[in-house]
């Protein structure tokens, strides 16, 4: 999760600091007062993400165990599964408005301020203010995707992903969007293509912080395509090199099933 908050900080302050060499001291006040709103909203969002993160842990623990006491559970952990994504999905769409305010005011900036100073703000563009030619951020191509993951949209989702990481491939939440498209995929039961999208991720982003929940999805859908080894082999892996991690719980949990 560290991860999110530092790509949150870096969206924050890119923006801003490219839209006040545009604007000048005069829109000092106003841009300080955006900074603010944005880095409150960010760090709210990414503590709901981690809790939306642990409560799909929980859920996939809850639905694979016998233990009746568990299963009384799985009501009580929707229900506030539902409650937090709808906070998040509010909160990203207030993101996305100041977000849309600050690029909005750093055109408004670029086309009153000097020439001179305009050419070099644009020579060195924030490296996750990219925008595509449709005007929209990474940070909310994302949050479309993900949210209609959230909602169930499965096939939505993955044509969302699909599209971020084809128009945003070198991005912070690049790794992530491959990770949730593999799963968006797995939702659809469409297991080779999830597991195409895991592998990419654990070769080409070994050290992201997704690396535990990849190699424990790849080990749950070779296991549905009757991969028993290679199930085996993940799922291991997640024992050996990410011990304390809570995907670790759930992989000696499905080594034991398989066994």
């Amino acid at each position: 999760m560290r991860a999110r908050t530092v790509r949150s900080t870096a969206i924050i302050v890119g923006w801003l600091g490219w839209g006040m060499v545009l604007a000048g001291c005069a829109k000092h006040a106003d841009f300080l007062q955006t900074r603010d709103q944005l880095s409150t909203i960010a760090k709210t969002q990414d503590q709901d993400h981690q809790r939306v993160d642990a409560m799909v842990r929980r859920l996939e623990a809850i639905e694979r165990s016998k233990d009746s006491k568990d299963i009384k559970d799985i009501d009580v952990t929707k229900s506030r599964f539902d409650d937090m994504t709808a906070r998040v999905q509010k909160l990203e769409s207030r993101l996305a408005k100041l977000e849309e305010a600050v690029s909005q005011s750093a055109a408004k900036a670029d086309a009153s301020s000097d020439p001179r100073a305009a050419k070099a703000a644009k020579s060195t563009p924030p490296v996750d203010a990219v925008v595509t030619a449709s005007g929209i951020t990474p940070t909310s191509a994302f949050n479309l995707a993900y949210n209609d993951y959230l909602s169930g949209k499965y096939e939505l989702s993955v044509a969302g992903f699909q599209r971020f990481i084809k128009d945003f491939p070198g991005t912070s939440l690049t790794p992530n969007a491959q990770y949730w498209l593999g799963e968006a995929y797995y939702n659809l039961k469409d297991y080779g293509r999830a597991i195409q999208s895991f592998d990419y991720l654990v070769a080409e982003y070994p050290g992201n912080e997704k690396m535990p929940a990849a190699l424990y999805k790849l080990g749950l859908a070779t296991a549905e395509i009757g991969d028993l080894a290679r199930s085996r082999k993940n799922l291991k892996r997640v024992l050996e090199e990410f011990p304390s991690s809570d995907e670790s719980k759930l992989a000696k949990h499905k080594l034991a099933e398989l066994r």
